[in-house]
């Protein structure tokens, strides 16, 4: 049997952190276990290819939730990474660290998790091109790219339209105040996609003392009475055992983790008792705690060309293609999601409760199974996006039977809380607020959907249901907190009742951050290393 200091599992947003920053000093034999292939796929690589990789089984789970009582009893699908570098591999590559009140709620039941704590480490891990600020990092190994100057000439038409609505511009939401309206920053490098398997992993695989195995899927951890040291894969259609000499970490993600966990007798023991699993450890809130951004979009044909107009026609893809191979740069370079920011809408509210999108670009008849981003709608159009930054409708996700390879049981429970059927229907009308500033009434030539014959509250609060999605941001199932009663690890990512297992991915997160979750998933990675290395 094969021994290791260190076995990671999952190579994605955190797990290729810690590989890197575990293999880092060479004294560690390091283990980096992966369900997905390689990364180096062209539409992996393109930024703008996520359209492509949306939809893909060979790089992407592909989950399905189960049907949503708040979206007219539908299922929503969950695009996941299952390729190195996991989602930051297949996401839109926006760029947020998140409110620092989010990290000092986080702290109020896991000590070293403030604001103060965690900004170092954002800034460490940070290369950040744009505008110096002594918040900002510089030399890091995630690249972050300000996109000012390159995104398209209607962003300027959103930006105007907020100023209009009082909103102020923020050139850098992630220095200082993050409210306002403001140009995404995105993760990429040098024109081309800046993933935690480029950025992390890729400079530390020559390493002598870090083994990569990709197309391995863990089935199942042992123990030795509570404390975790194997890991069984499955790989090329063998079953592999390996030894943990100090420590396991779990990287598998908010949907993947948890029911590792399961499979493993880890979590509510009559629950693992009724799908023929023995238990190991009780631990009752395995699963618990899901939350998901939930958002909505007015879609709207514009008097003005769109991304549409670069992107659909055949002449357009080539001179695009052209510009991102000769100089890497024009819309392949770039996040359809370009410009955007974050408001209060809610008196009281102490950080902001709405995220806005802007997209230059639209596909209001996408076939099903399709993201069609470099084959959008036929006329000049854009997107206006928002969603809830703090949802209080929580879920779970749970195994359903023993088999491994079974998906397990995804319930988001969307909409299903009062305040958050209030404040999706509040982002709805700030996007029609946009839509009737003067800069938009002079750009919109038509409002596809929802339309103006949808009004009435009751009529949008119908579109949202039929209509809103995730905005692929699921987290919190191995809840990070002091007590196993709520919680499945402590401030240390150490899982309660047992030993030598740890969790460092966005399942940890005891709450939703305000904003997109890749940056904070990236931050838990650095702060799990520096523990790791601390305690061994």
């Amino acid at each position: 049997m094969r021994e290791y200091d260190f076995i990671i599992i999952g190579a994605g947003s955190a797990g290729a952190v810690i590989a890197n920053r575990l293999s880092e000093n060479g004294r560690h034999q390091v283990l980096l276990l992966e369900a997905g292939g390689s990364d180096r796929k062209l539409f992996v690589q393109i930024p703008i290819g996520y359209g492509k990789t949306y939809y893909d089984e060979r790089v992407n789970w592909k989950y399905h939730t189960q049907p949503v009582a708040g979206l007219n009893n539908k299922p929503s699908y969950w695009p996941r990474g299952r390729v190195l570098g996991g989602s930051s591999s297949i996401n839109a590559m926006v760029y947020v660290r998140g409110h620092p009140l989010d990290y000092d709620d986080w702290a109020k039941d896991a000590p070293g998790w403030s604001w103060a704590d965690v900004a170092p480490i954002f800034k460490r891990m940070e290369d950040w091109d744009g505008t110096p600020h002594p918040e900002r990092g510089v030399g890091g190994l995630l690249s972050v790219h300000n996109t000012e100057g390159q995104t398209h000439p209607l962003c300027d038409h959103f930006i105007s339209a907020a100023n209009q609505l009082q909103i102020p511009s923020n050139k850098d939401y992630n220095s200082g105040d993050m409210e306002g309206a403001a140009l995404y920053q995105i993760t990429t490098k040098d024109g081309w996609r800046g993933s935690t398997a480029r950025c992390y992993l890729r400079p530390a695989l020559d390493r002598r003392n870090l083994t990569l195995e990709t197309n391995a899927q863990v089935t199942k951890l042992l123990f030795s009475g509570k404390k975790a040291e194997r890991v069984t894969f499955k790989q090329n259609g063998t079953e592999i055992t390996v030894k943990a000499r100090r420590e396991i970490i779990l990287s598998a993600g908010a949907v993947n983790s948890p029911q590792l966990l399961e499979l493993s007798g880890i979590g509510n023991s009559t629950h693992l008792k009724s799908v023929d699993i023995a238990p190991v450890h009780h631990l009752p809130h395995v699963g618990e705690n899901l939350s998901d951004h939930l958002g909505a979009d007015i879609v709207c044909k514009s008097l003005l060309p769109s991304l549409n107009q670069e992107l659909r026609p055949l002449l357009g893809k080539l001179r695009a293609g052209v510009k991102f191979l000769l100089f890497r740069r024009g819309p392949l370079s770039l996040s359809v999601n370009q410009a955007g920011g974050f408001i209060r809408s809610q008196a009281g509210s102490d950080r902001p409760d709405l995220q806005l999108y802007f997209s230059p670009l639209s596909y209001t008849r996408a076939p099903v199974g399709t993201r069609p981003l470099v084959n959008p709608d036929p006329f000049a159009g854009f997107l206006l996006g928002y969603n809830p930054c703090k949802p209080t409708s929580i879920g779970h996700i749970h195994i359903q039977s023993n088999d491994p390879l079974e998906t397990p049981a995804i319930q988001p429970n969307y909409l299903s809380t009062e305040y958050d059927k209030k404040i999706m229907l509040e982002g709805m009308h700030l996007m029609r607020r946009f839509s009737n500033t003067q800069v938009m009434q002079n750009l919109i030539k038509e409002e596809v959907y929802p339309g103006t014959d949808i009004q009435t509250d009751e009529d949008l609060q119908q579109f949202i249901a039929e209509n809103a999605w995730t905005v692929f941001h699921p987290c919190g199932t191995c809840r990070m907190g002091a007590k196993p009663e709520y919680s499945v690890v402590d401030s240390r990512l150490k899982v309660h009742g047992v030993a030598g297992l740890r969790i460092a991915d966005a399942s940890i997160f005891p709450s939703i951050p305000t904003g997109n979750t890749n940056a904070p998933a990236i931050m838990v990675g650095e702060k799990a290393s520096d523990m790791i290395l601390e305690d061994n």
